[in-house]
């Protein structure tokens, strides 16, 4: 597979990403447009239905193909078949009433009564959503021959899937209201997330049991997830402690390497809680629409505050010329960055090779 993957440095970036993980080194996901596609790949023509656009393994797998045909992965970037059907597919495939747009999936809940809706249950048997997932998974699989990888879905856990099947205004009354029917389904559906998890990690893993993990371009050595709870932006440390960090501390005690997506700055009084949660290994931070963005100055001492804890950071959207006064202000040990890529103003080769020559010496810090 190595010889077949279309990126050169295989084996150096499972190396970097695992020194990241352990919060000794330095990872770039970087990527460049290439002058001339690797293959010829002709351009998929897209499908006369939102539906065939998002379910259509065929169109799927064609456009990512050609889209990593046009693509240089340097760096620790690597190429990769996203599996994704929505931010949340754990909610759809639990039962939200699922709705596709454009750009996005929206879920709408399907918790109308609580106490008459009973157990949340993982119930494979003529389940669309889990279907279609697999048809896309099983046909990159069948179509990557070792070119490229194969990516665990974004499931998404914890109560944002609880409100995806409930709803936001309900699951908040819900947690004054009846506190101990959400704690029952929380623990639901932590059950629920490792049964689906399993579905797909046992088809997409490799054979050492490493695999990726579509959000984020996350590679381990293991089970491997994002994880996180968007709707924490509306609890106090108190309720986050009381609902959210027993179902996530169980979740990354399953997990071989988990990562926590921090979302916006509401959320950034649940992290003292999250950095106590021993087994996390890793904090991402995305601030929101209207602030600067993670490469910021703005964001340097967040950094330095998850990794003076012990945690491996992951900074994303990070411009060319923020990475270089990045690594200077925060050091290089622990630290995963995902540049910024403009579809506008694609990175060019030689921009993307001076860049590599400004951040060497940082490699060879984050080794030493």
């Amino acid at each position: 597979m190595t010889d077949l993957l279309w990126k050169t440095n295989w084996a150096e970036t499972q190396e970097r990403l695992l020194r990241w993980w352990e919060g000794r080194g330095l990872a770039v996901c970087l990527t460049a447009v290439r002058p001339q596609p690797r293959i010829a790949v002709p351009r998929p023509v897209r499908p006369g239905t939102l539906e065939a656009t998002w379910l259509d393994p065929q169109y799927r797998c064609a456009r990512a193909e050609y889209e990593m045909a046009h693509t240089e992965f340097l760096a620790e970037g690597f190429p990769h078949l996203d599996a994704l059907i929505g931010p949340g597919s754990l909610g759809s495939i639990l039962g939200a009433d699922t709705r596709l747009a454009e750009d996005t999936v929206w879920y709408f809940p399907c918790i109308a009564e609580p106490e008459a809706f009973g157990a949340i249950r993982f119930r494979p048997e003529n389940n669309r959503w889990l279907e279609a997932h697999l048809a896309l998974i099983d046909e990159g699989l069948r179509r990557s021959q070792g070119r490229y990888l194969v990516g665990m879905p974004d499931l998404i856990e914890n109560l944002d899937t609880l409100s995806a099947l409930r709803g936001d205004m309900p699951l908040l009354y819900d947690l004054i209201e009846r506190p101990g029917w959400v704690m029952d389904r929380l623990a639901e559906i932590n059950t629920a997330y490792t049964e689906v998890f399993e579905v797909f990690y046992q088809r997409i893993k490799a054979a050492d049991g490493s695999h990726v993990f579509t959000a984020f371009n996350l590679w381990a050595p293991g089970r491997t997830a994002k994880v996180q709870c968007d709707l924490s932006a509306n609890l106090s440390p108190r309720m986050f402690r009381r609902f959210v960090v027993p179902a996530l501390t169980a979740q990354c005690a399953w997990l071989d390497y988990s990562m926590y997506h921090l979302d916006g700055t509401n959320a950034m009084q649940q992290l003292d809680l999250l950095l106590e949660i021993e087994l996390l290994r890793a904090i991402e931070w995305t601030p929101q629409a209207g602030r600067a963005g993670g490469g910021s100055a703005e964001w340097y001492a967040l950094y330095r505050r998850i990794k003076a804890a012990g945690k491996s950071v992951q900074v994303v959207g990070v411009e060319d010329g923020e990475l270089v006064p990045l690594l200077d202000a925060i050091g290089p040990q622990g630290v995963y960055v995902l540049m910024s890529d403009d579809p506008d103003r694609p990175r060019t080769l030689d921009q993307a090779d001076r860049l590599l020559q400004a951040i060497e010496p940082y490699y060879s810090r984050s080794c030493s």
